[in-house]
C-alpha cells in the first residue's frame, strides 16, 4: 500500500515537472495552471527545509 502511494507521488512530480517545462515553451492554459501549481508547491518544500535547517542548528551561528 505504502509503495502505491510512494508512486502517486513520484507521477505526480514527474508529471508537474513536464508540465513546467511545457508551460514554459507555451502550453495550454491547464498545463500553465499545473506548472505554477508544481512550483508553489516546491517553494513551499524550498522554504520548510530552510527552516528545518535553521532549527537543527541550533542557537549558535558558527560565526566568530
Amino acid at each position: 500500500m505504502v509503495n502505491l502511494v510512494l508512486l502517486g507521488v513520484l507521477v505526480l512530480a514527474i508529471g508537474g515537472c513536464v508540465c513546467v517545462v511545457w508551460a514554459e515553451r507555451g502550453g495550454p492554459r491547464w498545463v500553465r495552471g499545473v506548472a505554477s501549481v508544481t512550483l508553489a508547491a516546491s517553494d513551499v518544500v524550498r522554504r520548510s527545509e530552510k527552516r528545518n535547517r535553521r532549527r537543527s542548528s541550533g542557537t549558535t551561528s558558527g560565526r566568530d
